[in-house]
């Protein structure tokens, strides 16, 4: 392993593709740290230390900027907009026709597709940053504190200070964007992953050291083992695929002789990854932004469905909310999956070349098998989902823990699926001038 580590570093291509990969890191965690134009840092500490449980309507988006919104600072939204917009896209192609041809064109229509993306990233950057700016402006940015500078986090409240704000917050998410690609291209690893890994990392010391201030050391070191059994079951599902055998026929093209060769298709048992449990947490969050912004006048009595949706559907320490989270991940990896992978495109895709599964006939009976063994091998993908998303509420519930607990929901999730795949791709360039990867 050491000596596998050591030729990384001795390959000159790959050193500078790492050391370049964290240079970008750098640059990106400093962003996070600096405030934006008319922001009152003084404040916005005094806030932070009073209000250490990021929980409630902003936590996922202040996990995936690694802090930086509760901070408001330049990168204050983090890649969230760039996720979302990535998100729409790819769910536009079951409704736009243009956008599904795009996507079968290859590389010059996926390169448009891109170029979407960017465009509705920036739009949805404006709009992100318009509503984290009035909310921060209303005092609700922190929640119900009993902090008073809370509601004094911008000095100037003149348009042209919101609109320098806007757009500052806004080319920050643009070179966010920008910097993730530049490592996609020149570095190690998907850029995009990389910087949201880092925004994620980001909090560990921190949700550590609460624990340990909050509990003892004793608990933090149980969360600890607790965490490292999390991991390794996490890898263990995350690697496990039902593989479905195919044979290709062989046949005669000019004198060449093509096909004849045994493969498989790798169906894997978490084949929507993170995406449900952003989706679910995100239609979750819906109810308490509607409640927040109908908070009633001084004096006056909330309305009973405010009352309900605040004491219910706020934070994630009752059952019916944990019931619901639950359930809106099962039902949403079902439809990601039902959207991402067509039994009927595979099919038509085997029976083109001359591929067919064992014993099931070329056509709709092998979409039917492929829909089939799709079913039934996302069932238990999608309990594990729920479940591993659960374990943070749960922390919440029992430690007093933040909802953002690193060791469940979206922050495992992504930490082990970016790591695996970057550790490949390592391995994969290693094997390519040593003949000798990094695992084994």
């Amino acid at each position: 392993m050491f000596s596998a580590v050591a030729r990384i570093f001795r390959t000159p291509d790959l050193r500078k593709k790492i050391a370049f990969t964290l240079g970008i890191i750098a640059l990106f965690r400093l962003g996070s740290f600096i405030p934006a134009p008319f922001v009152d840092f003084g404040n916005v500490q005094t806030c932070l230390a009073a209000n250490q449980d990021t929980s409630g309507l902003y936590s996922l988006v202040n996990l995936f900027s690694g802090g930086a919104l509760l901070k408001l600072s330049i990168f204050a939204l983090g890649i969230m907009p760039y996720i979302t917009a990535s998100i729409i896209v790819q769910l536009l192609r079951v409704v736009i026709p243009h956008f599904e041809t795009l996507y079968k064109e290859g590389q010059a229509g996926q390169s448009k597709l891109t170029q979407y993306t960017r465009y509705l990233t920036i739009a949805l950057g404006v709009l992100q940053s318009t509503t984290l700016i009035t909310v921060a402006r209303s005092g609700a940015l922190f929640g119900t504190t009993s902090v008073s500078q809370c509601t004094q986090l911008i000095t100037d409240d003149s348009w042209y200070a919101i609109l320098l704000m806007v757009l500052t917050m806004t080319a920050g998410t643009g070179l966010i964007m920008w910097m993730g690609e530049l490592v996609t291209e020149r570095g190690i690893g998907n850029g995009m992953s990389l910087l949201i890994f880092t925004s994620i990392a980001a909090q560990f010391p921190p949700s550590l050291i609460a624990i340990a201030q909050s509990q003892s050391v004793e608990v933090l070191l149980i969360v600890l083992a607790i965490g490292l059994l999390i991991v390794a079951a996490v890898v263990f599902v995350e690697q496990s695929q039902r593989r479905i055998p195919v044979q290709y026929a062989k046949r005669m093209v000019g004198r060449r002789t093509y096909g004849g060769n045994n493969t498989y298709i790798p169906i894997k048992v978490n084949m929507a990854g993170v995406v449900p449990v952003i989706f679910a947490s995100s239609l979750l969050y819906l109810p308490a932004l509607i409640a927040q912004f109908n908070q009633p006048k001084a004096g006056q009595a909330p309305a009973p469905w405010v009352v309900w949706i605040t004491n219910y559907l706020t934070k994630g320490d009752h059952p019916l909310y944990m019931l619901l989270y639950f359930l809106l991940i099962v039902g949403f990896t079902y439809f990601y999956v039902a959207i991402t992978f067509n039994p009927e495109e595979v099919a038509d895709n085997m029976k083109k070349y001359g591929g067919f599964i064992p014993g099931i006939r070329a056509g709709r009976p092998t979409a039917e098998y492929l829909d089939y063994v799709l079913t039934r091998v996302t069932l238990p993908g999608s309990i594990y989902l729920g479940l591993i998303a659960l374990i943070p509420l749960i922390a919440f519930s029992v430690l007093g823990a933040s909802q953002n607990f690193m060791f469940g929901g979206t922050s495992i999730l992504i930490i082990v699926g970016v790591g695996l795949e970057t550790v490949k791709q390592i391995d994969s360039q290693l094997q390519q001038r040593h003949y000798e990867g990094l695992l084994r």
